[in-house]
């Protein structure tokens, strides 16, 4: 994770966001108060639904089953009910 300092990350802004979203690598900026990570919005996204899974109680068992859980025991296709659009 490349580490930048917070006016060196003013002067370059455009250039290193860019950056992070091309190569979807974090940069890691330092600041007098505090640091900051700058990441891709697809990740931050990934990152905030894997949380929201996380805090339902009994999701992580359920997401490790559904990963165990051989192909030829999910129901197909065609075994499924239409649903009909017509009004």
């Amino acid at each position: 994770m490349p580490i930048i300092n917070i006016t060196n990350a003013q002067n370059n802004l455009f250039k290193l966001v860019e950056a992070v979203i091309a190569s979807g690598e974090p940069l890691f900026i330092t600041g007098e108060s505090g640091n900051v990570v700058v990441i891709p919005e697809k990740d931050y996204r990934a990152i905030e639904e894997t949380l929201h899974l996380a805090a339902i109680p009994g999701m992580g068992k359920k997401i490790v089953e559904g990963i165990n859980t051989p192909l030829d025991e999910y129901v197909s296709d065609e075994n499924l009910p239409r649903i009909s659009t017509d009004g």
